[in-house]
Formats: C-alpha cells, sequence, structure tokens
C-alpha cells in the first residue's frame, strides 16, 4: 500500500498492513520511494503517514483508545445527560 509522508510528501510502500491497521503500532514498516534505487525498509511513524490524495489515516489505525470519547458520551448517567437540569 503506498501511503504519503506528511512532511515531506514523498511516497512510501508500506509492507505489513496489519501492523498499519493495529492501533497499538506507533511505527510501520516501509520503503522511502524516493530516487532510482529501493532503500531498505525503515519504519515510519503512523502519526505522520497520509494517503495518497493527503487524507488523513483512520483515527481506528493509531490511537488504541478511539472509542472511549463515544463510549462516555453514549453510557453517562441521566444526569450528565440533562447539564442545568435540576429535577421538577
Amino acid at each position: 500500500m503506498l501511503l504519503r509522508q506528511a512532511h515531506s510528501g514523498h511516497l512510501i510502500d508500506i509492507s505489513d498492513i496489519g501492523t498499519l491497521t493495529d492501533p497499538t503500532e506507533t511505527r510501520v514498516m516501509g520503503r522511502l520511494l524516493w530516487g532510482e534505487e529501493l532503500p531498505e525498509p525503515e519504519y515510519f511513524n503512523k502519526q505522520d503517514m497520509t494517503f495518497p490524495s493527503g487524507e488523513q489515516l483512520p483515527h481506528c489505525w493509531w490511537d488504541v483508545h478511539y472509542q472511549e470519547d463515544d463510549y462516555r458520551r453514549l453510557h453517562r448517567n441521566p444526569q450528565e445527560q440533562a447539564p442545568g437540569y435540576n429535577g421538577a
């Protein structure tokens, strides 16, 4: 899969899609596609990756806590759901 390094704009050929989609991994193995020779694989920070179109990677690919905010919002107690309401 090809991704773009945000700070440089260079394309990177990602060799392990499983690591890319695993939110517990902060780095992913790939090869920088720059120049005539194919370089050795190296690790790249997922926070610095985008799709070639410039779109950010899905939040669930790099943040292990991506569901916690939605869970808290949907499962808070009734008194927290209506702030400022003191009852009738």
